[in-house]
């Protein structure tokens, strides 16, 4: 199902979109917790980032799976290459946890912590007051939880990339 794309193996178009979007969430998510004059802004592009990001996560690492099948079951892979597409394979798996720990952050910010700075109490869709102040140790404890999410997330997009980058370049 995720194998190829047009004719052409869907894993090299896909993981573009973790590439952006991951990276996009983790710069957004500690521009929304540490800046607040860009909350009122940002905070509908924040929630469906948050959504988006693990998507492509997802996305790219079962083409991705899908494409070490194929080329494994061609017999296109030497039993040498193989410890490094199984390490790039366990980098975008982490890739794609990462990725829903920030994503958990993001929507916990996105709900917790007013838009603005002296809250807000509009009624969100389920009747209940959304970003309303739920305390300054929350607030605090959800900046430090998006500095750590970004920058693991972050990681490990840079770590996935460099190992599938070198296994494309160094070849079998």
């Amino acid at each position: 199902m995720f194998e190829e794309f047009a004719g052409l193996p869907a894993h090299p178009l896909v993981l573009h979109a973790a590439v952006v979007f991951v990276p996009l969430l983790a710069l957004l998510t500690v521009g929304y917790a540490f800046v607040p004059p860009i909350r009122p802004h940002t905070r509908w592009v924040l929630g469906l980032l948050a959504v988006g990001a693990p998507v492509a996560a997802l996305l790219a690492k079962l083409s991705g799976d899908a494409f070490f099948d194929r080329m494994r079951s061609a017999n296109r892979v030497t039993p040498e290459f193989l410890p490094k597409l199984e390490a790039h394979q366990e980098f975008g798996d982490n890739t794609l946890w990462a990725s829903i720990g920030l994503a958990i952050v993001a929507l916990a910010l996105v709900w917790f912590v007013a838009p603005r700075a002296g809250g807000n109490t509009d009624a969100g869709a389920a009747g209940t007051t959304v970003g309303v102040r739920h305390g300054r140790a929350l607030t605090v404890a959800l900046q430090v939880l998006s500095l750590v999410a970004a920058g693991i997330a972050v990681y490990y997009v840079i770590r996935t990339g460099d190992s599938g980058a070198k296994a494309v370049w160094e070849g079998q």
